[in-house]
């Protein structure tokens, strides 16, 4: 009796040993498992970091085409040439012109240059035109000793002038000569009864837009 009872305590003990062996045995394969997945596993960070540089590069290379496409050159302007040489350099505006003109007194003469509209011309040889200023005034430019003329038909160019300003007082038998010149009617040139004060210049060089 007792051996009987000796072998079913060991055949139980045995089987207790076999089922703790078992269950560790899972347990072993189960982190070997989640080891193998976690090493599989690809890596995000590397992805996502490369997600988010690229299009920022891309919008920065985009912004600077066009910046490139919208930068414009300067237009380069063609005159010709009348006179002397000049510099386009230090040229007054019509405003400009102006103001200088109202410091002036008679007898006072200022070397300068300015760039406005012709706005009529001497249609007879060409031996003088007028400029117009700033608040309906005009500049009645003539040329140095009659050294050069103007085109007759220079009328509405853009010019710049070099020379002389001053101002200078216009007796009527001028100012008739000048009217007659210019193509006006005889009933125009009557009404001229006084003389004129005038914004005068001497131009010794003129260029004129092309």
């Amino acid at each position: 009796m007792k051996k009987i009872l000796l072998f079913v305590t060991l055949s139980a003990a045995l089987v207790s040993c076999k089922k703790e062996q078992e269950s560790e045995a899972v347990a072993t394969d189960q982190e070997k498992v989640v080891q193998t997945e976690a090493l599989t596993q690809p890596a995000e960070t590397p992805e996502a970091t490369e997600a988010t540089e690229t299009p920022d590069a891309e919008a920065e290379e985009t912004q600077k085409i066009e910046v490139k496409e919208n930068t414009s050159k300067t237009p380069t302007v063609s005159y010709a040439k009348f006179g002397a040489p000049l510099a386009v350099t230090n040229v007054l505006s019509k405003e400009q012109m102006l103001q200088k003109y109202a410091k002036l007194k008679k007898g006072d003469t200022i070397q300068v240059k300015f760039r406005s509209k012709i706005g009529s011309v001497c249609k007879k040889k060409g031996c003088w035109m007028k400029m117009d200023l700033a608040s309906g005034k005009e500049s009645f430019i003539r040329f140095k000793d009659y050294g050069f003329f103007v085109p007759l038909n220079a009328d509405g160019s853009t010019a710049i002038v070099s020379g002389k300003a001053f101002i200078d007082v216009v007796s009527v038998d001028e100012l008739k000569h000048y009217e007659k010149d210019a193509g006006k009617s005889q009933a125009e040139i009557d009404k001229i009864t006084e003389p004129k004060i005038t914004y005068a210049f001497t131009a010794d060089g003129v260029l004129i837009e092309e």
